[in-house]
């Protein structure tokens, strides 16, 4: 899969003078409701209209969606206001029904690309489409689904593609509704540096009054647009009032969030940052020395439990460790939750270390 300016066309083709934006209420609920916030949002930076007509809920009994019915409004705000429109699809029926209302955008929702027989099926049903197709991540935080479901898009000969970030769903208790594992998005852009990615910061934070700061995060990481759920009367909303804003609230938070650069052509810019990048490599080279000698520590620890035939895991011995890791990062600047996944991947390395001993002859 190569993927080229070509397949970003569809939003360089807009010619936005800031990032792109997505917005509108979570769930379509009356055509008086659509309309209401379309007209407030058609003149702000809003390009992109959305509501959701299906809606996947975790347990049954929960708001659905409208359903078709929905559809027909979607087409009356694209009249109205020259807004796009736009919908999630999670069947070939629902894809069949956007196209026949004429949907401009259609994204498949994170339930949805965690099943790759789904995606197929969507993709079969978009073969060759004119359409713009985005795909969010998966709810679990696998970068390689992410792409798996991005290059069934792409062999159904699908252009004009994208993908939205909204973070990961975790067992661990989070600030956020849906971590944002930030890296794992850094990655996807390494990897496809053509591709449109667009932050959904009201599905990463889930309350509003975070969003501002997790928009300004993605803009901040060269994401190319926001998709945020916008409601006239957000607490009345019938799905995920928590997580929208009014049309006024966004409209201000285009005026206070800072659009950077993506470099700087100055010579004291480049000389400055190229030193720092020296000193971070060689802050790295000694940090991967020392985590080798620690995990040949960890070898010989190993050993001696294999000796004396003793549990490889040591519940209160971890417990000890982290919490007084937690306090040492907190002195040095370090947030709890980034000392957390350190030394849970680090202690977990420690564990395949002591199975290998373990399992050696």
């Amino acid at each position: 899969m190569e993927i080229k300016k070509e397949n970003r066309s569809w939003l360089d083709n807009l010619q936005l003078t800031h990032p792109l934006v997505i917005a509108g209420p979570c769930s379509a609920e009356t055509e008086e409701q659509v309309m209401a916030v379309a007209n407030e949002l058609k003149n702000s930076d809003v390009s992109v209209f959305r509501a959701g007509i299906w809606k996947p809920r975790t347990r049954p009994g929960g708001f659905e969606g409208v359903g078709a019915i929905g559809l027909p409004w979607l087409q009356r705000v694209k009249a109205a206001t020259g807004l796009l429109i736009a919908t999630e699809v999670a069947t070939a029926e629902h894809v069949k029904l956007a196209l026949q209302h004429d949907v401009d955008i259609l994204w498949i929702g994170a339930r949805t690309t965690v099943n790759p027989f789904a995606v197929q099926e969507i993709a079969d049903v978009l073969q060759n489409t004119d359409k713009i197709v985005l795909l969010k991540n998966p709810v679990n935080p696998d970068l390689s689904l992410w792409i798996g479901g991005l290059e069934r898009l792409y062999n159904a000969g699908i252009k004009k593609l994208g993908m939205i970030h909204r973070g990961f769903s975790t067992y661990d208790k989070s600030k956020y509704r849906n971590n944002p594992e930030w890296q794992i998005a850094i990655e996807l852009q390494n990897k496809f540096p053509d591709l449109v990615l667009i932050c959904d910061p009201s599905h990463i934070t889930g309350k509003r009054d975070m969003i501002q700061e997790v928009s300004q995060q993605a803009l901040d990481l060269n994401f190319d647009g926001l998709m945020i759920e916008t409601h006239c009367s957000p607490d009345e909303a019938w799905s995920d009032a928590a997580q929208q804003l009014t049309p006024d609230r966004l409209k201000q938070m285009f005026i206070d969030l800072k659009v950077r650069k993506t470099d700087d052509e100055t010579d004291d810019y480049h000389q400055r940052i190229s030193k720092l990048r020296t000193q971070i490599d060689e802050f790295d080279e000694k940090l991967l020395e020392i985590l080798g000698k620690r995990m040949k520590v960890a070898d010989q620890i190993g050993a001696l439990k294999k000796e004396k035939n003793v549990a490889i895991l040591q519940n209160t011995r971890w417990n000890e460790i982290l919490g007084k890791m937690i306090l040492d990062g907190e002195e040095k600047g370090l947030s709890e939750e980034f000392v957390l996944k350190i030394f849970k991947a680090i202690h977990q390395e420690s564990i395949n270390h002591q199975e290998k001993v373990y399992k050696a002859d």
